[in-house]
């Protein structure tokens, strides 16, 4: 079972062991005093001559000695996540090697939809959900397209042109893509289910419950999309600090993991299941999306020495909660088979305590029950698959998973 703490088992120490690194670079060659030379027949050397040997002793090393001159080659110990002063576009040494395996991790859980087969799910919908289930289903997808494209856009446009340490920008980039490849996940659902694309991805707009959210996401992130924020402010850097954590801890740790649950309901009763694997896949994604920004934020917090507010963060648990609540009722209006809007409301608080410990911050909920024991199970459930039934999915580099 993955620890969903530390899905990739890297233990809670933020400082690596730091290599100690030493120059490769040879001295450049101390400069002396001309040899005075006495000019005879035997010592005079035609030009041509003279320019064939200048070329002959120009080899590439001298070449690099020279260019090298006086540069000092970047040291992992004055990398910084951000602020820092290094050459941002040397890859090593490390300072963080976890956050390169986090891309080299992220880059074993592939697919697309279109490797997933969705046949049942268009008879399920039409023929077995209820109405009830049908809006559940609706709404969730509604959310969700939105939800991930405003994800795609803040690491893209607020985060990873902040960092100033490439390993961080790489998985962030990795991060990218994968945010782009789940909206179209949904748009695939959406499409094969034969559902109004229009109507569907225009809901958060119109739908009070569903708009909440996004608002609130947009607010606490488009601050930090500023091109002009200067990260060396005081005040900008908590600010910074704040969003990331609502980012990483919330939007994605709470709101996304909880977000998914409705359809997994489903799932467990055996609706939907197409839908519901592709899911699986993207809460892989979500997890480790919520672990990275997390080591991030505490990274930053301790390099910076930054003092967040308690008041701001309770603020921040306290708005979430309130918006998650709101739209729980208004996708469960009515209780379908095994799940509730108190149900939901209930997990995203248990969740979000989950998220605090994470963070080595006070719980915001506590006595927070664990309302959906059977949520964690999805990210770790493995398939088999009848070749003759569906395309097969395990790659031999998802096979390679270890989520434990």
């Amino acid at each position: 079972m993955m620890n969903w703490d530390d899905p990739l088992g890297l233990g809670n120490n933020q400082e690596e062991k730091k290599p100690q690194v030493k120059s490769t670079v040879p001295p450049a060659p101390e400069k002396s005093a001309a040899k005075k030379e006495t000019v005879t027949e035997t010592t005079v050397k035609p030009a041509a001559v003279e320019t064939e040997a200048a070329a002959i002793n120009v080899t590439p090393e001298n070449t690099y000695q020279n260019a090298m001159s006086g540069v000092e080659p970047v040291r992992a110990e004055d990398k910084r996540v951000i602020n820092g002063l290094t050459d941002v576009n040397q890859l090593a040494p490390f300072k963080y090697p976890w956050a390169w395996k986090f891309f080299l991790n992220a880059n074993k859980n592939h697919w697309t939809p279109l490797d997933i087969n969705m046949t049942q799910d268009v008879h399920d919908y039409n023929k077995t959900l209820t109405d009830d289930e049908k809006h559940v289903y609706q709404n969730v997808l509604s959310y969700l397209t939105t939800s991930d494209i405003l994800a795609m856009r803040n690491i893209g446009l607020a985060v990873m042109e902040k960092m100033t340490a490439p390993e961080l920008q790489i998985y962030q980039a990795r991060q990218v893509y994968e945010e782009a490849l789940h909206t179209w996940t949904y748009q695939h659902c959406i499409e094969t289910i034969g559902l109004d694309q229009g109507e569907i991805y225009n809901r958060y707009r119109v739908i009070p419950e569903i708009n909440q959210k996004i608002q609130v996401a947009n607010r606490r992130l488009n601050s930090v999309m500023r091109p002009d924020i200067d990260l060396n402010d005081k005040d900008e850097l908590e600010n910074f600090v704040l969003a990331y954590m609502f980012f990483g801890a919330i939007f994605e740790g709470c709101w996304f993991y909880n977000g998914f649950s409705p359809i997994f309901a489903l799932q467990r009763r055996g609706l939907m299941k197409g839908t519901a694997e592709q899911l699986q896949y993207i809460m892989r994604d979500e997890v480790m999306h919520c672990s990275f920004g997390i080591r991030v934020v505490k990274q930053i917090i301790e390099e910076n020495n930054v003092q967040l507010d308690p008041a701001k963060v309770r603020e921040m648990w306290d708005e979430s909660e309130a918006a998650e609540s709101t739209y729980a009722k208004f996708l469960l209006r009515r209780p379908i088979l095994g799940y509730s809007a108190e149900d939901h409301s209930e997990q995203f608080r248990y969740i979000a305590n989950r998220r605090a410990r994470q963070l080595g911050i006070d719980e915001p909920f506590p006595g927070a029950e664990c309302t959906l024991p059977w949520l964690d199970e999805q990210s770790n459930l493995r398939k088999e698959k009848n070749f003759f039934e569906t395309r097969v999915t395990e790659y031999q580099t998802g096979g390679a998973l270890s989520w434990d």
